[in-house]
């Protein structure tokens, strides 16, 4: 057991699942001898060589396209991706072939092969640096997506992907990389896909959040009787886990960085509104990104949901 950050803990869960299972291979730009544009596979190459750790050509498409090749093959690739605003390139290999080839072939083939993507504002970078579009992999059928909020999670969370059978899409939620640390065990374990994590129990207020904004949630919720459900995996979504608290609580705000419109907060809100709608005591609130292009470094902050605004939901489904 030792400290480590997000960035520590993914090079961890790599370094363990290449040691345990020689099909796991690294492929992307920069990964190998420079480890990586954030460091996280910073290691790897002189540990595993550079038939597992594989720089690639500047080519998300490729990347991508190769990855699915390699899994649809029996390998198990983990395909970096240096920024999510990169991965729309690569779109098409993902929706047409990734997502489609165990229908395609009738179950004779598998993808078993994670996107590894940094997503999210926060460290102020060029434009289509600071994406957060995870509702456009939600809504392709075959695709499972994931995203961290610790470096606990962060680890165990990619094993489970490695490990999956299908093709999963890991968001690592960029502004976290090296902001927060955590005990993070040494020996093997897993965190489970498809689950969800009360991060902090409360009664009079749910409050579903993944990622950066789950941290911004919990900070806004001093002082509330809040619930606060940390998603962690998308898609598939807990909808067991939302709905009992919902229905202790009666009220629902959901907070996330991506623009509101058809924003995967959508997706919660609509099930609790179909399934729970008779314990609600208030209207469903989302606090999201603006409906605009992610900004600039100077106007990042301004994008991003506030404190304020995500107090201001809580306070206001509080008075109903």
């Amino acid at each position: 057991m030792g400290k480590l950050n997000i960035v520590g803990a993914i090079n961890s869960a790599l370094s363990e699942e290449m040691e345990r299972d020689s099909d796991v291979i690294i492929i992307g730009e920069d990964v190998g001898r420079d480890g990586g544009v954030f460091r996280v596979t910073e290691g790897l190459l002189e540990r595993f060589g550079p038939d597992r750790v594989i720089d690639t050509p500047l080519s998300e498409l490729g990347i991508i396209g190769a990855a699915v090749g390699l899994a649809a093959y029996g390998m198990k690739p983990v395909a970096e991706i240096q920024f999510m605003g990169f991965l729309y390139a690569g779109l098409e290999q993902i929706f047409s072939h990734a997502a489609r080839i165990r229908s395609r072939s009738r179950g004779r083939f598998s993808v078993p092969m994670v996107i590894r993507t940094p997503y999210g504002i926060g460290i102020k970078p060029p434009e289509l640096h600071s994406e957060s579009s995870e509702a456009l992999f939600c809504h392709m059928p075959g695709i499972k997506v994931v995203v961290p909020s610790t470096p606990y999670n962060a680890k165990g969370l990619l094993k489970s992907a490695i490990r999956d059978p299908d093709t999963v899409l890991f968001m690592e939620p960029s502004r976290l990389y090296r902001s927060i640390k955590a005990d993070v065990p040494d020996k093997d374990y897993t965190v489970p896909l498809g689950r969800a994590s009360v991060l902090q129990e409360g009664r009079g207020l749910t409050v579903v959040s993944w990622g950066t904004m789950l941290h911004k949630a919990a900070e806004a919720a001093e002082g509330f009787d809040a619930e606060i459900i940390d998603l962690m995996t998308l898609k598939p979504f807990d909808e067991e886990a939302i709905l009992t608290s919902v229905k202790k609580t009666g009220r629902l705000v959901i907070v996330h960085e991506a623009p509101r419109i058809a924003g995967f907060g959508a997706e919660v809100a609509a099930l609790v509104a179909e399934e729970a709608i008779e314990y609600l005591k208030a209207p469903i609130l989302r606090v999201a990104g603006l409906e605009a292009v992610v900004p600039m470094a100077r106007l990042e902050d301004f994008y991003m949901p506030s404190l304020e605004r995500i107090r201001k939901a809580y306070e206001k489904v509080m008075r109903y």
